[in-house]
């Protein structure tokens, strides 16, 4: 809970350096962006692959897996025009650097260190010193509210990659 909330801080922070920020974000609900009744919508239904939309402000494609398996990460951030850095929300089993937000009041344990390419998290409560809540020290710790220290982790981290 929360990733949604810290990202839209973060590329804030991190477009007013002047870098260009693209997100994927990765739902295990069926998403929407179409509604009955609309003319893409009619298309979309009859059967094509992909609609892309344009409108005065953006447009959108839109591509139906039509019971395909859902593309990989690599072949989704090809489909991206330019941008100086990708941020991710979802896509858990992947291999790139993951920060994760953590809140206490959930009452679960952290997924850090088990989970594949956590290197940070941030969490709206004072954590244990990383010694004593992880295996593995050298995990990196933020206040959630920290926007510009985790700002600076994150474009360190895309630096270091």
């Amino acid at each position: 809970m929360g990733k949604t909330t810290l990202l839209e801080r973060l590329v804030p922070a991190i477009t007013a350096r002047g870098l260009v920020v693209s997100l994927i974000k990765h739902s295990h609900k069926n998403i929407d962006i179409d509604h009955p009744g609309k003319d893409s919508y009619r298309l979309r239904e009859s059967g094509c692959k992909e609609v892309l939309l344009l409108g005065n402000d953006r447009w959108a494609l839109m591509h139906e897996l039509r019971d395909a398996p859902e593309p990989s990460l690599d072949y989704l951030i090809a489909r991206l025009q330019y941008c100086d850095l990708v941020l991710i929300e979802g896509f858990k089993g992947g291999t790139f650097p993951k920060l994760e937000v953590w809140r206490a009041s959930l009452e679960k344990p952290p997924l850090a260190p088990a989970w594949p390419g956590i290197v940070a998290i941030a969490s709206d409560t004072q954590l244990a010193a990383p010694e004593q809540l992880f295996a593995e020290p050298g995990l990196a710790q933020f206040n959630l509210a920290d926007t510009a220290a985790i700002a600076e982790f994150v474009l360190w981290s895309a630096v270091a990659c």
